[in-house]
């Protein structure tokens, strides 16, 4: 299991179209891919679960990883978050 600590910087936070952006993103990989806000962990590859976090800019998340390419997803998703999920 891998587990990395990001912070979200992106105008909207994890809403809408970065939200979709970063579940297509998590969808990639096997493993099971969570994000944790506080207390709350939600899988990261459901999209009602991502909104039901409000992730707004400035928060930050713990993602976490877990199966046979947890780091390459979780490299993929930080470089995706560090870009601001620009395309």
């Amino acid at each position: 299991m891998v587990k990395r600590e990001a912070v979200i910087n992106n105008q909207v936070g994890l809403y809408a179209r970065p939200a979709t952006f970063f579940i297509q993103k998590a969808n990639e990989f096997k493993s099971s891919i969570w994000i944790e806000k506080e207390e709350r962990r939600v899988n990261a590859k459901s999209l009602l679960g991502v909104l039901s976090l409000s992730i707004v800019k400035g928060t930050a998340i713990n993602l976490i990883a877990d199966g046979p390419d947890e780091d390459e997803a979780i490299e993929a998703l930080t470089q995706l978050i560090g870009s601001d999920f620009s395309e």
